[in-house]
C-alpha cells in the first residue's frame, strides 16, 4: 500500500472509530434521558445502507466517511407530534440536555482510557532513551554528552525514546528553562539544566528540535555482525570486536568509522583496522570493496553490521496498564491545555498546528509500527477531540455547554437570534482554525 493510499485509508479508519464511538455517546445518553433518536449515521451524504431499529431509530452508513452525526427529536427543526412531545430534546431538564452534549466529549475520553489501557497490556516495542548533542548545539553547551541515557524531564521518569520526545516537545513550546536528569555512560547520574529560553519564539516545534540538538546516540563501534566472505571476515575480524581506530584515527562510534571508511578507502582500499576483542588490541588490514548491496548505491564495505538500539518494552498486567493508561491520560490533557494556552498566550506559533493531513501521515505511520502504536495514536486523536468539542465555541458540544450554562444562571434559554449569532461565529473561527491547519500542513509537505 503506497503511503498516499495507506494515509487516506488510516485516516478514514480513524475518523470512522473515533467520530462514531462520539455520536454513541450523545445517542446513548440522550435515549437513557428518554429522547427520541431519529437517526445514527456513520458518515455524512447519501445512505449506502440504512435500516430502521425497534426502537423506530434509523441507523444507517453514509457515502462520505469523515465522521458521522446523531439526528434527535427537535422542535427547533420543525413541528412535534403532541404523542411524542415528551421525547422531544429541549422540553428536557437542562441537565439532561448538559448530559446528553457532554456525553460525546465523555466517550471519546472513555475511549482514549480504553486505547491506552490495551496498548500497555499488549506492550509497545520502543527503544532506550539514550541521546548524544550536536556540536555547539543547546543541549551540548548545556552539558549533555555521547551515551547519556535520559532519566526524567522536568521532575516525571522518561523509560523510552517516544516519551522522552513527546515531553521535549511540550517543553520547546513553552520555552523555559527544561530540569533534565540523564546518566552517563560512566554511571554516573547528572542534573542538567536545557535554556529553551534562549530560543527565538515563533517558531515550529521541529526548528526548536534542530536548535536544541538533542539526537539519538549514535551505536557504538562495535563490528554487530561480520559477514562470511566479506572483506572484514577474510581479514580475520570477529562479531563482538570493538572497533578502535582505521588508519591511526580514533573509530568513534559507528557511524563516525563508517564515514571514515568511505573517506580512507576512496584514497586506498587497504585499511589498518585496530580492533579490541577479549581485552587485546590486534591490528587487521581489511581490503574494502566498492559494491552494490541489496540494491543500494555502491559504496566501500567491509561486511560489518551495527549493533541493534537497546530496545525497551513498556508491557504491564491489567491492573497495572489501566493505572498507566489513567496516568497518561491525564498528563496528555494536562499537556493539551498547556499547549492550547501557549498558543494562545503567542508563547508557541500556529505554524505548530496540524490539520487532517497532519492527522493521516501520522496514522500511517503509526499504523506501520505496529497495534500498539495505533492504538496509542487513536488514543492521542480521541483525546484531542474530546479537548476541542469541549471549548466554549458555538457550533462545538462546548459552545452548546456554555448556553446551558447561561441558562442556569439567568433561569431561562438562551434566546434564538443569540444562538444563530454564536452558531455563524463559531463556524467562521472553526473554517479558519481548519483552514490555518491545512494550510500548514501543505507548507510543511513543500518544505520536505
Amino acid at each position: 500500500m503506497t503511503s498516499f493510499f495507506g494515509s487516506v485509508f488510516w485516516l478514514l479508519v480513524t475518523l470512522g472509530v473515533l467520530v462514531t464511538f462520539h455520536e454513541f455517546g450523545h445517542y446513548w445518553v440522550a435515549r437513557r434521558c428518554g429522547v427520541k433518536v431519529l437517526r445514527f449515521s456513520v458518515g455524512f451524504g447519501n445512505a449506502i445502507w440504512k435500516r430502521i431499529g425497534r426502537d423506530g431509530t434509523e441507523y444507517q452508513i453514509a457515502a462520505i466517511p469523515l465522521g458521522g452525526y446523531v439526528k434527535m427529536l427537535d422542535a427547533r427543526e420543525g413541528e412535534v407530534d403532541p404523542a411524542l412531545r415528551d421525547q422531544e430534546f429541549t422540553g428536557k431538564s437542562v441537565w439532561k440536555r448538559i448530559a446528553i452534549v457532554a456525553a460525546g466529549p465523555g466517550f471519546n475520553l472513555i475511549f482514549t482510557i480504553a486505547a491506552f489501557w490495551l496498548m500497555f497490556m499488549l506492550g509497545r516495542p520502543d527503544v532506550a532513551p539514550l541521546i548524544t548533542a550536536a556540536p555547539q548545539s543547546i543541549a551540548a553547551k548545556a552539558g549533555v554528552q555521547p551515551g547519556d541515557r535520559i532519566l526524567s524531564i522536568d521532575g516525571e521518569e522518561m523509560a523510552t525514546w517516544s516519551d522522552s520526545l513527546d515531553a521535549l516537545a511540550n517543553a520547546l513550546l513553552g520555552r523555559a528553562p527544561l530540569p533534565l536528569t540523564v546518566r552517563g555512560a560512566d554511571g554516573h547520574v547528572r542534573q542538567l539544566v536545557l535554556p529553551l529560553d534562549q530560543l527565538p519564539p515563533g517558531q515550529t516545534v521541529d526548528t526548536y528540535f534542530d536548535k536544541l540538538g538533542l539526537q539519538p546516540a549514535p551505536p557504538p563501534a562495535i563490528a554487530a555482525t561480520v559477514k562470511p566472505g566479506q572483506p572484514a571476515a577474510l581479514a580475520g575480524m570477529q562479531a563482538g570486536d570493538r572497533l578502535i581506530s582505521i588508519n591511526s584515527q580514533p573509530a568513534g562510534d559507528f557511524i563516525a568509522f563508517s564515514k571514515q571508511v568511505q573517506t580512507d578507502a576512496a584514497r586506498s582500499p587497504t585499511l589498518s583496522v585496530v580492533v579490541d576483542r577479549d581485552g587485546k588490541s590486534q591490528t587487521l588490514t581489511v581490503a574494502a570493496r566498492w559494491e552494490s548491496l541489496e540494491g543500494q548505491p555502491a559504496k566501500w564495505v567491509m561486511g560489518i553490521g551495527a549493533p541493534a538500539p537497546e530496545k525497551t518494552l513498556l508491557r504491564y498486567g491489567p491492573v497495572k496498564a489501566f493505572r498507566a493508561s489513567l496516568q497518561t491520560t491525564w498528563l496528555g490533557t494536562t499537556q493539551k491545555f498547556s499547549m492550547l494556552g501557549k498558543l494562545i498566550s503567542g508563547q508557541a506559533s500556529t505554524q505548530n498546528l496540524s490539520g487532517v493531513v497532519g492527522i493521516a501521515q501520522v496514522a500511517n505511520a503509526s499504523a506501520s509500527m505496529g497495534p500498539s502504536w495505533f492504538l496509542q495514536f487513536l488514543a492521542i486523536i480521541s483525546l484531542n477531540l474530546a479537548i476541542i468539542n469541549l471549548l466554549p465555541v458555538p457550533v462545538l458540544d462546548g459552545g452548546h455547554l456554555l448556553y446551558y450554562l447561561v441558562e442556569l444562571v439567568k433561569g431561562s434559554p438562551v434566546s434564538e437570534q443569540t444562538m444563530i449569532v454564536g452558531q455563524y461565529i463559531g463556524l467562521a473561527l472553526i473554517t479558519a482554525l481548519m483552514g490555518l491547519a491545512f494550510f500548514n500542513d501543505i507548507h510543511r509537505i513543500l518544505l520536505s
